[in-house]
C-alpha cells in the first residue's frame, strides 16, 4: 500500500510539471469515456432493465400479422378473458381499458388519461405503491359495480398535487363522479401512460373488447403459447367476429419490449458502436501522448533500473499513471455523461421506447464506466509500459539528452497508432454523412399539404354520451361551428382520423363489378368538406360533398390519385363505387350512417399527399363525409391567420359552451410539430446529430493525435533540422520532410477507412436510408479528413522550418 501511494504521489508530480500533456489526455478520455457512458445509460435502460413489473420477460402481447407485415393487436371480451386464464401456458392475465376522462369541479375541465385494469391487475404487475395503495381484488367484483376509487400516476400526482403525501383519502371529480384517493403509483408504474388507474367493471358484454396482458408460465416459449392459444383465437373469432379481420387469424405472441427493439434497438446499438469507436480513439491518443512522454523519460527509466528497479516496478509506475488518467477522465466524463444523456432523451422519438425505462446514471451504469475506465486504463498505458520498462542502460546513458532521430519502433507504433485513428474517423465521417444526408431527405420530402398555420385539436367523447347517429353528428358539428366563431381563425375542419402525414385506418375494400384483388386495401378517412381546402390539397377531378351531404351521411367518398391510377388506370374512377365491408356499426362505440352498406359511390379524386410517414411510399386512400361513422373521439382542424397555439384558450372555451364537460386532449400540436415528432423525423434527428457530433469529436481527437506525433518528431530531429538549415537546406524542403512523415500513416488510414466504410455498409444502411457508399459522401470525408490532417501537420512543420542552427546545434 506504501509504495501504491508513492507511486500515485510520483503520477500525480508528474501530471502537474505538464499540464499541457495532462489536460489532452484527460480531456480526450473525458469525451470518451463520457460519450460511451451516455449512450450505455440509454441501451441499458430501454433494451436490457425497461420494465419494473414482476417477471417482464415472461409478459407477452397478442398479436395478429398481416400479410404485409404489419403487426394488428386485438381486443378480447371478459368472457373470452376467463377462458384465457384457463389456458394451461398462461400463469396471469389482466385486463386493461384506456378512456380520456375529465378533472371537473373547476373553471375549465382538464383532459386526463384514465387507465381502467381488472381487480388484479396492480397485483400482476407487481409494481409497489409509491403513497398508499394500489388497487386490489376487493375494489371491483365481477359483475359488480367497482368502489369509487383511483390511483394516481407518480407525474400526476407531482403536477396536480404538488408530490402532497396527505393526499391519500381525499376526494376528486371525474366527469362529475367523486373518487377517492387511495394511494399513488410507483415513479416507474407508467403502464398505459396513465395519469390515473381505476378498477375496470367486468360484464358479461359481448360488444365491448379489452386489452388482455399475459403472463407465461416459466418454461413456456412464444412457439409453444403460438400453438396452445391459436384454438382460442379461433374460437373467439367465431364468436364475436367484429373484434377482428375476416381473414389471417395466426396468432403471434410477442415479447414486452419486441416491439420498442424492433424500433429503436439498431439504432441505439449503432450509436453505442459509434462511441466505442470514439473511445477507440481517446485511448489511441493517450497511447502516443504517453508513448512521446516515456520516451522522453528514457534517461530517468536507465538511472532507476541500473539502481535496481525491476521491470515489473516500472511497469506498475507506468500503469499507475495510465490508471491514473484513466479514472480522471472518467470522473469528468460521468460529468459529461448527466448532460449527454439529457440531450439524447430529449430527441428519443417520443413513443418508439417504453416509458418505465429509468434512464439515468445508476448502478449498473456506473460499474460499466468503472470498467471502461480500468480497461482503457490498461489499454493505452501497457504497451508504453512493456516497451520502456527494460531500457537498454549503456546506450541510453551515453545518448545525449535528444535523438537525431526516433527509433524504427517508435515510429512504427506511432504510425500504426495514428492510421487505426484515422481508419475509425474515416469511418465515422462516413456513417455521420449517411445518416445526415438520410435526415435531410426525410426533411426535404415533399408533404402535398400545407402545415403551416394549421393545428390538430383532439376531442374525446365521454362514456355514455352522444349514443344515437343523430345527436353525435349534431355534437360534431356544433363544436365544429363554435371553433370556427373564435377570432383569428380562417377555417376549421373535423378530421376524425386523418391528421397527415401518417392517417387512416387500414381496411378492405371491393369495387363493384370488379373482381377482387388479394390484400385489396386502402386507407379510410373520416372528414369534413373543409378538410382538403384547410390542408390545402387540390382537386383534381369531380367534386367534394356539401354540408347537405354531411347531413344526411351521404354514401359518398373522395380518393386519393394513387388509388385512382392503381385500380382505375383509364381516368374513369369518378362514377365507381366501393364497399368497405369491415365499417360495420359498433353501437354505442362506433355508430354509422344507415345506408352504406351497398356501397360507396366515388365523386371525385384529390391530388396525392403523405399518408403513411414520412419515408413510406404513398398508399391508397379515401376520405368518407365524417358522419358516415363516427367514434368515442375526433379533431378538429384549426387553420389560423396567426401562431394556431396562441388560440388553443379561446378554443377550448367554445368547447366548453357546447358541453360544459368536454375536454380537449392535452397534448395538442401544430401540424409542424406532428411532423417533427414522427418517429422517422426523431429517429432521423436524433442519429444525424449525435452520429455527426461523435464523429465531429473523433476528427478533433484524430487531429490532437496526429499533431502530437508530428510535434513529437520534430522535437526528436531538431538537431538533424538544424544541420540541414545550416547546410543550405530551404525552408519548403524542411517542411516537405515533416509532411512526408505522415503520408503513410495519413494515406494508409484514409485507405483502411474507405475499405472499411466500404465493408460495412449494410450494416450502417440499417439506421440511414442513404448509402455510405455514396462516391461523392466518400470524396468530401476524404477531403476533409485530409484538410484536418494537412492543418495538425502544419503547425509543428512550421517550427521546424523556422529552427535556428546555432540554437539547435548549441541546445544538443
Amino acid at each position: 500500500m506504501k509504495t501504491m501511494l508513492q507511486d500515485l504521489r510520483y503520477a500525480f508530480r508528474q501530471f502537474i510539471k505538464m499540464p499541457g500533456f495532462s489536460l489532452t489526455a484527460i480531456v480526450s478520455l473525458a469525451l470518451g469515456i463520457g460519450a460511451t457512458t451516455a449512450v450505455f445509460s440509454v441501451v441499458y435502460a430501454i433494451l436490457m432493465d425497461p420494465y419494473p413489473y414482476k417477471s417482464p420477460d415472461r409478459m407477452i402481447h397478442m398479436q395478429l400479422p398481416s400479410p404485409s407485415g404489419d403487426q394488428r393487436g386485438f381486443g378480447v371480451t371478459a368472457t373470452q378473458w376467463q377462458e384465457l386464464r384457463k389456458s394451461p401456458v398462461v400463469e396471469d392475465t389482466f385486463l386493461e381499458d384506456d378512456w380520456s376522462l375529465t378533472v371537473t369541479g373547476s373553471d375549465l375541465p382538464e383532459d386526463v388519461q384514465g387507465v381502467y385494469l381488472s381487480s388484479n391487475g396492480f397485483n400482476f404487475l407487481g409494481v409497489p405503491a409509491a403513497v398508499g395503495r394500489g388497487l386490489q381484488p376487493s375494489d371491483a367484483i365481477d359483475g359488480q359495480d367497482p368502489q369509487p376509487v383511483v390511483v394516481l400516476s407518480y407525474k400526476f400526482w407531482q403536477r396536480h398535487f404538488n408530490s402532497d403525501p396527505t393526499v391519500i383519502g381525499k376526494t376528486m371529480q371525474l366527469v362529475r363522479k367523486n373518487y377517492t384517493i387511495v394511494g399513488v403509483a410507483g415513479s416507474r408504474f407508467t403502464w398505459g401512460d396513465g395519469d390515473v388507474y381505476l378498477p375496470l367493471k367486468i360484464t358479461q358484454d359481448q360488444v365491448k373488447s379489452f386489452y388482455a396482458g399475459i403472463r407465461l408460465k416459466p418454461g413456456i416459449s412464444h412457439a409453444q403459447a403460438d400453438a396452445a392459444l391459436q384454438p382460442l383465437i379461433e374460437q373467439f373469432a367465431k364468436d364475436t367476429p367484429k373484434h377482428f379481420p375476416p381473414d389471417h387469424l395466426r396468432l403471434h405472441v410477442v415479447g414486452l419490449n419486441e416491439d420498442f427493439i424492433k424500433q429503436l434497438g439498431g439504432t441505439l446499438y449503432l450509436l453505442f458502436g459509434a462511441v466505442a469507436l470514439l473511445l477507440m480513439i481517446g485511448c489511441g491518443n493517450v497511447s502516443i501522448l504517453l508513448l512521446a512522454r516515456a520516451t522522453a523519460r528514457q534517461h530517468e527509466f536507465a538511472v532507476r533500473s541500473a539502481i535496481g528497479a525491476t521491470r515489473i516496478r516500472i511497469i506498475r509506475q507506468l500503469l499507475t499513471e495510465a490508471l491514473l488518467l484513466s479514472f480522471t477522465g472518467a470522473g469528468l466524463g460521468l460529468l459529461l455523461a448527466y448532460k449527454t444523456i439529457a440531450v439524447i432523451v430529449s430527441n428519443l422519438p417520443e413513443f418508439s421506447f417504453p416509458h418505465e425505462a429509468a434512464i439515468q446514471i445508476n448502478l449498473p451504469v456506473l460499474a460499466f464506466s468503472i470498467a471502461v475506465a480500468l480497461g482503457t486504463g490498461v489499454l493505452f498505458g501497457l504497451w508504453p509500459a512493456w516497451q520502456l520498462s527494460r531500457p537498454e542502460v549503456n546506450q541510453v546513458m551515453q545518448s545525449s539528452t535528444r535523438k537525431t532521430t526516433s527509433g524504427v519502433s517508435g515510429r512504427r507504433t506511432h504510425n500504426i497508432l495514428i492510421a487505426g485513428q484515422i481508419a475509425l474517423t474515416m469511418l465515422m465521417l462516413a456513417g455521420a454523412g449517411a445518416a445526415i444526408e438520410g435526415f435531410l431527405h426525410v426533411v426535404n420530402t415533399p408533404l402535398g399539404y400545407d402545415p403551416h398555420n394549421i393545428m390538430s385539436v383532439g376531442i374525446p367523447i365521454h362514456d355514455g354520451t352522444y349514443k344515437t347517429w343523430a345527436e353525435r353528428a349534431a355534437y360534431f358539428e356544433q363544436l365544429h361551428d363554435k371553433a370556427a366563431e373564435v377570432p383569428g381563425i380562417s377555417m376549421v375542419a373535423i378530421s376524425s382520423n386523418a391528421t397527415p402525414p401518417s392517417n387512416g385506418f387500414t381496411t378492405k375494400f371491393e369495387i363493384i363489378g370488379k373482381p377482387a384483388a388479394q390484400d385489396q386495401s386502402f386507407r379510410f378517412n373520416m372528414v369534413s368538406k373543409e378538410y382538403f381546402p384547410a390542408l390545402r390539397i387540390p382537386l383534381l377531378q369531380g367534386r367534394v360533398w356539401d354540408r347537405a351531404d354531411e347531413h344526411r351521411g351521404a354514401a359518398v367518398m373522395v380518393i386519393n390519385q394513387t388509388l385512382a391510377r392503381r385500380y382505375f388506370p383509364d381516368g374513369d374512377a369518378v362514377g365507381h363505387s366501393i364497399k368497405v365491408p369491415q365499417v360495420v356499426a359498433q353501437p354505442p362505440y362506433l355508430l354509422t350512417a344507415p345506408g352504406g352498406e351497398g356501397g360507396l359511390l366515388i365523386i371525385g379524386v384529390m391530388a396525392d399527399k403523405l399518408d403513411d410517414g414520412l419515408s413510406k411510399p404513398i398508399v391508397p386512400e379515401v376520405f368518407v363525409p365524417y358522419t358516415i361513422a363516427m367514434g368515442m373521439y375526433t379533431q378538429i382542424l384549426v387553420r389560423s391567420e396567426v401562431p394556431p397555439l396562441t388560440l388553443l384558450h379561446a378554443i377550448r372555451a367554445k368547447v366548453n359552451t357546447v358541453d360544459h364537460d368536454q375536454q380537449t386532449n392535452g397534448d395538442v400540436r401544430d401540424l409542424e410539430h406532428w411532423i417533427t415528432r414522427t418517429p422517422e423525423w426523431a429517429r432521423g434527428q436524433l442519429v444525424s446529430w449525435l452520429f455527426g457530433a461523435f464523429a465531429a469529436l473523433a476528427l478533433a481527437l484524430a487531429a490532437v493525435g496526429l499533431y502530437s506525433v508530428v510535434s513529437y518528431t520534430v522535437a526528436q530531429r531538431t538537431n538533424e533540422f538544424g544541420i540541414r538549415i545550416a547546410l543550405g537546406a530551404q525552408r519548403g524542403h524542411v517542411l516537405g520532410i515533416v509532411f512526408s512523415s505522415t503520408v503513410v500513416s495519413v494515406g494508409g488510414g484514409v485507405l483502411a477507412g474507405l475499405v472499411l466504410t466500404v465493408a460495412l455498409n449494410k450494416v450502417m444502411a440499417s439506421w440511414s436510408a442513404e448509402s455510405s457508399r455514396d462516391p461523392l459522401l466518400l470524396f468530401a470525408a476524404t477531403c476533409l479528413l485530409s484538410l484536418v490532417a494537412t492543418l495538425a501537420c502544419a503547425i509543428p512543420a512550421w517550427r521546424a522550418a523556422e529552427v535556428n542552427p546555432m540554437t539547435a546545434i548549441r541546445y544538443e
